[in-house]
């Protein structure tokens, strides 16, 4: 390693090194608590990857693909509750994780995003891989930065992690052009934060919380939506004790799943688009709504003038009050961070009048239970998933890319602790299932991860086995391979009186051979015998496994809800 000029500072009490923008970077990541960059180098980084050379302990992981990289820094950052870091070149490079940055955007999720630039004399010239990424990515960052000095990075980088993390988290960008990154300065780590204008955490008001818990007092028919906010926020324990206390309902929507335990005696499940009977009909008929940290997304409404429509309350309680009443009309806003409210409405918080209400929600959970029809001859994907959920006893990370086999994981997968399905909510990106699940893994190397699949959304990042296998990754994957883009075909099939356009997937890869290929052990099921035969080699085999497993295309997603629909519209399919 390359000797580092030091000085004294006029103090006299530290030594000061002269070094590189790019080492600088590195030390501040590390500073940080940064345990893993994921990333792909190019023309404009090559200083900072030239750092990494020099630095045996800072750890990157070489993706194939930008967008694989950010993916799995979403992964990383969802499941751990730590920044995710990402770093790529300039031009395609940077343009390449847009979609990635946009997916942690609309679920609040924290990342810092590195990309480089070309170099500052060059900025606005057209030159060879140049694009203004900061102004790309204004509209899907939390904040971003274009930085022109040196002497700006240690403060920026520290900022940076802070904003991510605070507040209603979210993605922050940092462009650094390569001349900056190979400037050299005294470096010292920064100090204090001080971000004008920015107020992380709103000062919590007592006065909309004690509306709130006079009203649950009053409340015969109130139902809790727990959103992502309640994981975001850590406060699965502080909502649990809250339920507790006021004998209240919960449906959690798709990126709450786990911030209440789904085997609650009042879990309802999932609300919304594909939310199950009790939900749906819960919110239809409450007298009380109360969303925590649930941002009334259209998939949880539907059709929002007839969402709730007995409810003679709505509570919002959300850090960010952009939130308040953007979708729907909202009486008692308790803005704040989630777990603060909830600390204190649990020091005063009485039971509702609701013991009958309960017991008519339960009642409908048995009525009305999420199930299928089995078969005897063929694959169901619900079968799969319940038999993943059995063998894992629930305690396993599951990564979903976007589909059917998504909402079939949110519905028979039981999760019971936070941090424990990694999704793509919001912007629903497909792509996303595999790389996430890398990130889950390297940051939580004790637990199994479950990597679960549509075989179209699998093959937009598949290419990113091949850090499962030179890193031993212990991922297992499922590919529920049904041979065409299901969740399309089935709104073709129920909207648009089965007119199938562009829907069929035949013609796919093999996924063994293709996993094979890359050096991932493949293994495939076509009956309930060779599922359960099969899925027991891969969760005895050490390292990564992918297992496809062949489902009927036929098979469809209920209940449903269709667009323009209230809630308590609902498609039961064949149990209709």
């Amino acid at each position: 390693m390359e000797k580092k000029t030091k000085v004294k500072n006029m103090q006299g009490k530290q030594a000061l090194e002269f070094i590189s923008g790019s080492e600088i970077l590195l030390r501040s990541l590390l500073l940080e608590g940064t345990e893993c960059v994921f990333g792909y180098p190019g023309g404009n980084v090559l200083y900072i990857y030239d750092a990494m050379a020099k630095d045996p302990d800072f750890k990157h992981i070489l993706a194939r693909h930008e967008q694989g990289a950010v993916h799995a820094a979403d992964g990383y950052a969802r499941s751990t509750g730590k920044v995710g870091v990402v770093i790529a070149t300039s031009g395609p490079g940077a343009t390449n994780l847009v979609t990635g940055i946009a997916t942690a955007y609309m679920d609040s999720v924290p990342l810092v995003v590195i990309t480089g630039n070309v170099s500052t004399s060059l900025l606005g010239s057209d030159a060879f891989q140049e694009a203004d990424i900061r102004s790309m990515t204004m509209p899907i960052t939390k904040h971003n930065y274009l930085l022109r000095d040196v002497h700006d990075l240690p403060r920026v980088i520290h900022e940076a992690f802070h904003i991510a993390n605070t507040g209603r988290k979210g993605p922050v960008l940092i462009d650094i052009p390569k001349d900056v990154s190979n400037q050299k300065m005294f470096y010292q780590p920064p100090g204090d934060i001080h971000v004008r204008g920015y107020q992380a955490v709103p000062a919590l008001n007592h006065d909309p919380v004690d509306r709130l818990l006079q009203a649950i007092a009053d409340s015969e028919r109130p139902v809790i939506i727990a959103g992502g906010g309640v994981v975001y926020a850590d406060a699965s324990k502080e909502l649990l004790e809250f339920v507790a206390k006021t004998n209240i309902p919960v449906a959690a929507t798709l990126l709450g799943l786990g911030g209440f335990p789904s085997s609650h005696e009042l879990s309802l499940g999932m609300p919304g688009h594909h939310g199950t009977y009790a939900a749906n009909m819960a919110i239809q008929q409450a007298d009380l709504l109360i969303s925590i940290g649930s941002r009334f997304d259209d998939r949880v409404t539907m059709k929002v003038d007839g969402f709730a429509p007995a409810a003679k309350l709505i509570a919002h309680i959300d850090i960010d009050p952009a939130e308040i009443g953007k979708i729907v009309n909202t009486d008692i806003a308790c803005v704040g961070d989630i777990k603060a409210v909830l600390q204190y409405a649990n020091t005063k918080a009485m039971p509702a009048r609701s013991s009958a209400w309960v017991l008519e929600a339960q009642a409908n959970k048995r009525k009305h239970p999420l199930r299928y029809k089995d078969s005897g001859t063929e694959l169901k994907p619900q079968f799969v998933i319940e038999m993943i959920h059995e063998t894992t006893n629930g305690e396993a990370i599951i990564t979903t890319d976007v589909g059917q086999h998504q909402m079939w994981a949110a519905q028979f997968y039981k999760f019971n602790h936070p941090r424990s399905l990694i999704t793509s909510g919001g912007f629903g990106t497909m792509g996303f299932g595999l790389p996430s699940a890398i990130g889950a893994q390297i940051g939580n190397p004790d637990r199994l991860v479950v990597s679960v699949n549509g075989d179209g959304g699998m093959q937009m990042c598949a290419q990113e086995m091949a850090m499962m296998a030179i890193h031993n990754i212990p991922v297992k994957i499922v590919v529920l391979n049904n041979e065409v883009l299901g969740m399309v075909k089935q709104q073709q099939e129920i909207s648009y009186q089965r007119r199938y356009s562009h829907i069929d997937l035949q013609g796919s890869p093999d996924f063994v051979k293709l996993a094979e290929a890359y050096g991932v052990k493949g293994l495939r099921a076509r009956t309930k015998a060779e599922a359960e035969r099969v899925w027991k080699e891969a969760m005895e085999t050490p390292g990564p496994v992918l297992v496809e497993f062949v489902i009927p295309k036929e098979e469809n997603v209920y209940p449903m809800v269709l667009g323009g629909n209230t809630l308590d519209q609902m498609i039961m399919g064949d149990f209709e």
